[in-house]
């Protein structure tokens, strides 16, 4: 093997070299492990396929998948397996028919173990290969009938790989003998791929790295996706590992009234929480914010869970939010995400492409609700949103994240409490006064400085958003129903308004 190649065998997923430090130690043997369908063989195709790029020599030995699966499995991926990459297929006796076979012959149900380890160390003495796929344990397994025995296979195989200096991943589907972990002490790392089934909606991928000796890598589950092209794994995301200097300034919005609520805008570089029942308008606010950052010169990014684009267009079009025109001319980015079908760690990755690439310094996640659906349990939700929140900070862009709350009036519940994971919280309500249903908004916390303590009504109408007056003569306005207590009315007059806001 040529010396000048890298210490790293990368691995050609992306993604995943990340999760290991920088690919597999070379010379070493490794473990795939995972159910059927997990995504085993096509990490091991770019495997290979990334050793062939790199000039190396590479072989696939495969006791259970003909090369014809193998090559068309390749080619539904866009994979050309070239010269670099040679397959040794052991294949049952009926092969003897064809007088063009190349390769050894082996039935393995009818011949000892023993026989087997020989025809493999026979093909590779053949080749001399850099990178080797074995494929797959569970067929050794079952020959070798006894934990002991099958042990003793294994560091045959390991002792015998580790003299020639090649670089092996071994895949096992766990079909034999799902609790035998004998492979587990033997081999250098361990990466383990789990494939789970919601009840509604596409399955689910993660992996994650069990055991790499003597090499740091990052830890606990991690999401992919197998698409045309191959698998895709997303790392989790550390916020600590993130961090980028830029100039905190006050941002504001284009209204001097929420301005003046928010006490004098929102400060760059921190999350927004917009919460309030169906209907209120936190998105209308989020984008009001949306407008200013594009009249600044600079860029923003819509992720939208809960409503179709052409109804997002045409709605706020005609409060004055011309969305597509700003899509058109590459100010905005905008996408429409479908949570049963999105895992939290693509999704998470879709925002920092988005910052990264488009440089978005505005960043728009409407709804949590929607993103919530993505997501296993309540928990991971909070933890997802805590790093992604402070990942986005540390990158000095503006965050604004609704949640939408069960019920219109009187006691609202939210469907998970993030108030503490935002830097400023922003309250709307409905409220019934002089018999008209009106919208009320307050700041609840502000961390990066002082804010209004006041409640103002808002409108909604064909201008825009419009904010009125403290409302000091009411009393208990965020509970829906207030008592006027006060010698005057401070209520915006009666006006067109916004009949399907949200």
């Amino acid at each position: 093997m040529d010396k000048s190649v890298s210490a790293r065998a990368k691995t050609g997923v992306e993604g995943l070299d990340d999760i290991l430090s920088g690919g597999l130690s070379r010379r070493r043997v490794f473990l795939l492990e995972g159910a059927p369908g997990t995504g085993k063989t096509t990490i091991a195709l770019q495997f290979l396929q990334q050793g062939a790029l790199l000039g190396e020599t590479c072989l696939y030995i495969t006791l259970s998948e003909t090369e014809e699966e193998l090559r068309d499995s390749a080619l539904s991926h866009g994979m050309e397996i070239d010269s670099n990459i040679a397959i040794f297929e052991l294949v049952p006796p009926e092969s003897l028919l064809n007088a063009d076979q190349q390769q050894s012959l082996l039935y393995s149900s009818d011949l000892e173990l023993g026989e087997t380890t020989k025809m493999i160390f026979e093909a590779f003495d053949k080749l001399q290969p850099s990178r080797v796929v074995l494929d797959s344990l569970s067929e050794i397994r079952l020959l070798a009938q006894s934990s002991l025995r099958y042990r003793r296979q294994i560091l045959a195989l390991k002792h015998f790989f580790a003299r020639t200096g090649a670089t092996v991943l071994l895949l096992d589907d766990m079909t034999s003998d799902s609790l035998d972990k004998t492979v587990h002490s033997v081999v250098h790392g361990v990466v383990h791929l789990e494939q789970l089934a919601p009840s509604y909606g596409s399955e689910r991928r993660r992996l994650r790295i069990t055991k790499y000796r003597g090499q740091a890598f990052r830890g606990g589950y991690h999401d992919f996706t197998i698409k045309t092209g191959g698998v895709s794994v997303f790392p989790r995301l550390r916020a600590l590992e993130h961090r980028t200097e830029f100039e905190r300034s006050t941002l504001t919005s284009g209204i001097g009234e929420l301005d003046t609520l928010l006490g004098g805008g929102i400060e760059r570089g921190s999350s927004t929480l917009l919460i309030g029942p169906a209907g209120t308008g936190k998105s209308l606010f989020a984008l009001q914010f949306v407008d200013a950052t594009v009249k600044r010169g600079e860029k923003a990014a819509l992720f939208i869970f809960d409503e179709e684009l052409g109804l997002l267009f045409a709605r706020t079009k005609a409060l004055g939010f011309d969305l597509e025109g700003y899509q058109r001319d590459g100010l905005i980015h905008i996408e429409q995400l479908d949570a049963a079908e999105l895992s939290p760690g693509e999704f998470a990755q879709r925002v920092r492409d988005r910052v990264a690439s488009f440089n978005a310094k505005t960043v728009i996640i409407d709804s949590i609700n929607g993103y919530q659906a993505s997501m296993p349990e309540e928990n991971a939700l909070i933890l997802h949103m805590h790093e992604l929140l402070q990942y986005l900070n540390r990158q000095g862009a503006n965050t604004f994240v609704t949640v939408a709350q069960h019920g219109l009036v009187g006691d609202m519940k939210s469907p998970v409490d993030v108030t503490y994971l935002a830097d400023t919280v922003v309250l709307l309500r409905y409220f019934e006064a002089l018999g008209k249903v009106r919208r009320a908004i307050s700041v609840i916390k502000k961390r990066t400085g002082k804010h209004e303590e006041t409640i103002r009504e808002f409108k909604i109408g064909r201008g825009g958003l419009s904010l009125g007056e403290p409302l000091s003569g009411f009393q208990g306005v965020l509970r829906g129903v207030p008592t006027f207590v006060g010698e005057n009315r401070p209520l915006l007059k009666s006006g067109e308004e916004q009949s399907d806001p949200k």
